[in-house]
């Protein structure tokens, strides 16, 4: 008698991270349906740490303090005048950036943005606590 032998076809795929065989789509093994969409986040595309002006539109230039880590996140401190603030939530998602800034007079500014082919960022702002004010927003320094 010849022993009976499984096979399994297997795909050669090459990847940022190297060679990898992966089982072809005829034989991979089934997966549950995800429950939500989910998105994966980009690799940061540029580095938003420093000291640095964000120049608004309506006036009200705050510095920003920023920190990022290797994943995007963003952390750190803002002033304007005698108004300091810290960055809540942050992160850079490839070419752009959104973060979030709680002042200590109450207001939270909302900055949503990208980098440009200038190597500057720019974008949008509100307040959170009241939406309708909002400017556009830009640095000089590039990243």
């Amino acid at each position: 008698m010849r022993p009976k032998i499984a096979t399994t076809a297997l795909a050669l795929v090459v990847s940022a991270s190297g060679l990898a065989l992966t089982p072809t789509a005829a034989t991979a093994a089934p997966t549950a349906p995800a429950t939500a969409p989910s998105r994966a986040l980009a690799a940061p595309a540029f580095n938003a740490s420093g000291i640095y002006t964000i120049f608004q539109s309506r006036g009200g230039n705050p510095q920003v303090n920023v920190t990022q880590d290797g994943s995007g996140r963003l952390f750190g401190s803002a002033v304007f005048g005698s108004t300091v603030g810290t960055i809540e939530t942050g992160l850079v998602d490839g070419f752009t950036i959104s973060f979030n800034i709680g002042w200590s007079n109450g207001a939270r500014g909302r900055y949503v943005g990208s980098l440009g082919a200038d190597r500057r960022l720019s974008g949008t702002t509100f307040d959170l606590n009241n939406p309708s004010s909002q400017a556009t927003w830009s640095t000089t320094r590039t990243f």
